[in-house]
This record gives structure tokens, C-alpha cells and sequence, in this order.
């Protein structure tokens, strides 16, 4: 196993440890379950995408969604962030070049709507 592939592994298990999961009588702690992300997104024009960062690092896009979802996608190269930003619908590039084609790890989850 290469040293690439075992830290994107450890990055992935890290990672999933941070995400948002249920205590034991069924009750979630905002301190416990918080992920705080160190990369910042910029606000976007899209139906279906809030904002989007990237970290030319560590090669991770985040994407916002409408509905509140954060994902972050790993091995991400630089021209497919630039290509992303400057899309013409960025949902419709993203659901093409992004989306089931790079390993994923949701950060938030969606936001229920609540009706009154």
C-alpha cells in the first residue's frame, strides 16, 4: 500500500470520526457532534449549490448545498475546481464531473425544512 493511499485512509477515518452521529439515548450534543471546517467557501450563483472551497493542498473541495449539506470530495485536481467555478450551471457540472467520481465524506448533513 502506497503512503498516498494509506494517508487518504487515515484522512477518511478521521474524518468520518468528526461527523455528526447520535449518543447513546438518542439525543445529539451540538459540542460533540460540531465539524469545523478550515476551508473557506465562496458564495456561488447556482440553484442547487450554496458555496464552494478548495484547498490546493490537499487537493479537497467542500461544496455547500441549498439545503445545507456540506460534502467534502478528496483528490480533487486544481482544473477541476477552476473548470467547476467557472461553469456556466455549476449543479449541472458538478452532477457530471463531481458527483459518484471522487471519494466523499459529508461534513453536514442536509437541514430539514420545518413547516409551521
Amino acid at each position: 500500500m502506497s503512503a498516498k493511499t494509506l494517508g487518504l485512509l487515515l484522512f477518511l477515518g478521521a474524518s468520518r470520526l468528526l461527523v455528526a452521529h447520535p449518543l447513546e439515548n438518542n439525543t445529539t450534543s451540538a459540542a460533540r457532534t460540531a465539524v469545523t471546517s478550515h476551508i473557506p467557501r465562496e458564495s456561488v450563483t447556482s440553484k442547487g449549490i450554496a458555496s464552494i472551497g478548495y484547498s490546493k493542498r490537499l487537493h479537497i473541495l467542500e461544496i455547500e448545498f441549498v439545503n445545507g449539506a456540506v460534502y467534502r470530495y478528496l483528490q480533487v485536481a486544481p482544473s477541476v475546481h477552476r473548470d467547476l467555478m467557472s461553469a456556466d450551471s455549476k449543479a449541472r457540472y458538478y452532477d457530471a464531473n463531481i458527483k459518484g467520481n471522487y471519494p466523499s465524506v459529508r461534513v453536514r448533513p442536509r437541514v430539514k425544512q420545518q413547516f409551521d
